[in-house]
């Protein structure tokens, strides 16, 4: 998630959780995604307390966690990690009883179709960016995640959580260079690669000939099963922490990185999206995964931000509270409902 992790309280829409349109018109024609679901946010906690004590200050999801999710029709969770964590020393083996609890987290979510593992890193190990010089670290933490999950393929391999502050040309190096390794293991499984500038879909196009569209054009995937993962805010600097600015915004934002996609032949995850309770941000939500399915031919996937039982009073959380959907979870059960419409 970019930015702050402190928000603001949205106020509580009275009858927020009333049905809204279904998209647009020509969505019942469009093409379903084929993966939906959650962002399972938590295990990412407390950057600032590395190690960090678990079950205190951070906690990978579980079962009863995800279950209203499943029961709502969703067959993905993302589920954020923190690279430290699993490898305290950059190519050192990965700690053995982080790794068993993250084993424990990842079985209890194999009932999902797809579980992507994300390392929430933005780039960085232990507050320093990743270069040229260093990004074999991150070939190294993927080439051991790799060979351990290989063997899972309802494993999908976020591969970095919104890079920022690279270039994008150096971070197309280091990404293809991890992927390659992955590939070298033998794991055939989804491969999510994102873009630099926070993997925004707004600002896939910025930069000039540094930008993620001129960049990754082209990128090599030695597997050929990879999709880009996108985020996708629906305030007004797109960073996930402020009201939502229309009710068509996210199409809006989205329509250069769905062109650039198609022209390139390539598929994408939207990774991140959200808002909060008001009537602007359902309908804008809604809005939104009617534009990924009627893109449906680029768009394979989404995952919501966020879910979570630690998320307090976070305006943008769609984990269940006192036992009550929040309103926003009424616009995601709709539209996995009309997913399945013969």
């Amino acid at each position: 998630m970019a930015g702050l992790t402190t928000w603001a309280i949205a106020p509580l829409l009275a009858g927020a959780a009333l049905l809204l349109p279904l998209g647009t018109a020509n969505q019942a024609q469009a093409i379903p995604p084929r993966y939906y679901g959650v962002n399972l946010a938590s295990g990412e906690f407390a950057p600032e307390k590395l190690p960090g004590e678990h079950g205190r200050d951070y906690v990978y999801p579980g079962a009863a966690t995800a279950a209203p999710f499943r029961a709502m029709g969703m067959n993905s969770v993302r589920v954020p990690v923190l690279w430290e964590r699993l490898q305290p020393r950059p190519n050192a083996p990965l700690d053995a009883a982080e790794m068993a609890r993250l084993d424990a987290s990842l079985a209890s979510l194999s009932g999902f179709q797809q579980v992507i593992l994300d390392v929430h890193n933005y780039a960085r190990y232990r507050g320093q960016l990743l270069s040229r010089a260093n990004g074999g670290e991150l070939v190294d933490l993927w080439t051991r995640l790799a060979d351990r999950y290989k063997n899972r393929p309802e494993i999908a391999f976020g591969i970095m959580n919104e890079p920022h502050d690279i270039g994008a040309g150096e971070w197309r190096a280091i990404a293809e260079a991890t992927v390659a390794a992955i590939r070298r293991t033998g794991a055939r499984n989804l491969v999510l690669v994102p873009g630099t500038r926070w993997t925004g879909g707004h600002s896939w196009q910025a930069g000039g000939r540094d930008s993620n569209a001129a960049a990754l054009a082209g990128f090599v995937d030695p597997g050929r099963n990879m999709a880009f993962e996108i985020h996708q805010y629906l305030d007004n600097d797109s960073s996930g922490q402020h009201a939502c600015s229309g009710p068509k915004v996210g199409r809006a934002r989205l329509e250069g990185v769905t062109r650039w996609l198609r022209q390139q032949g390539a598929k994408a995850v939207l990774g991140e999206f959200g808002g909060d309770q008001s009537a602007t941000c359902l309908a804008a939500l809604d809005d939104l995964l009617g534009y990924l399915r009627e893109n449906g031919d680029v768009w394979i996937g989404w995952n919501y931000w966020a879910g979570g039982d630690w998320w307090g009073d976070y305006s943008y959380s769609v984990q269940p509270s006192g036992g009550k959907d929040k309103p926003q979870a009424a616009v995601l059960r709709r539209q996995i409902a009309s997913y399945r419409r013969p």
